[in-house]
């Protein structure tokens, strides 16, 4: 009889690519990685993984079987799934992950509604960029995460996945106080064609809408300044050093010395959960999804 959790070190080596990085997605050591897998291949009567270079690959055989635990370990899933869906109750375990102002802005109104409503819930929580937040979702490393669309470029979602909106996150630019468009009541984007930007590392989707936005309108930005979190490129904005995107979600407050100005055309951020379509009747992944719409409605 194969062993699951030896199932389980198998799939993430395979997911991961490497024993340290099954070990980080398994929260156990590279040690038991290794001793897992040692114990699946006397079960199997096989060699599972052979040196490649200084980490490790697997065999021909190795592959065959990780597939076909990939389908087992779905198969456990959806039957949790449905027994939690039978019994109704929402209890067990919820690994939550959220981009940076998405864990600031709606989760701890929402972490404080489930527990009070679901003391049997065990919840835990990471900050990820929505790229990250997805493929902990698909790896099986996060039960929910909370992710974004840019209204004119969607965040590329794999197949397997279920997703529900949250909220619109209305878009404003962040400059000076006396920046001379800080009096506007509304602003385009390029109208700030000649201004220094301060914005996400390079790589990031954001950051990578930005240029995409930009560019679009004929404008090649001049990024100066990079930074992941908002607060931080809202000080930086504050000492006079350039202008921002600045959403509405997990912003506040505002600094001193900076003036936020609503972007016209309704420029939005789509908020949004996912989840692995194989764990959509958990009433937990349910329960959790109505406690982040509820923090949403405190926060629009």
């Amino acid at each position: 009889m194969l062993n699951l959790e030896r199932l389980r070190t198998l799939d993430a080596l395979a997911r991961h690519g490497s024993v340290s990085g099954a070990a980080e997605g398994l929260h156990i050591t590279t040690s038991a990685v290794s001793q897992q897998m040692s114990k699946l291949e006397r079960e199997v009567g096989q060699q599972l993984l052979a040196r490649h270079g200084r980490g490790v690959r697997l065999t021909d055989a190795g592959l065959l079987l990780a597939e076909h635990a990939a389908r087992i370990l779905s198969q456990v899933e959806l039957a949790q799934s449905d027994l939690e869906a039978q019994r109704g109750q929402v209890v067990g375990e919820l690994r939550l992950v959220a981009f940076p102002t998405a864990l600031r802005g709606l989760f701890p109104a929402a972490l404080t509604e489930l527990r009070a409503g679901h003391p049997a819930l065990r919840l835990s929580t990471r900050e990820l960029e929505p790229e990250g937040g997805v493929s902990a979702v698909i790896r099986g490393d996060a039960d929910v995460a909370v992710v974004l669309d840019w209204y004119n470029k969607p965040l590329p979602m794999p197949e397997g996945l279920a997703k529900a909106a949250i909220l619109d996150d209305p878009v404003e630019i962040a400059m000076p106080e006396g920046h001379p468009l800080a009096d506007r009541d509304e602003v385009a984007l390029e109208d700030f064609a000649d201004d220094e930007w301060v914005a996400w590392p390079e790589g990031e989707f954001c950051h990578e809408w930005l240029l995409y936005t930009l560019r679009t309108k004929g404008i090649e930005p001049r990024i100066t300044h990079r930074a992941e979190e908002h607060h931080t490129q809202l000080a930086l904005v504050a000492a006079g050093l350039g202008v921002c995107v600045a959403p509405r979600l997990g912003r506040d407050p505002i600094p001193l010395g900076v003036r936020a100005v609503p972007v016209r055309s309704r420029v939005h951020r789509y908020v949004y959960a996912v989840w692995r379509t194989d764990a959509d009747r958990r009433p937990s992944i349910r329960a959790a999804v109505r406690a982040l719409r509820s923090a949403a409605e405190k926060v629009a």
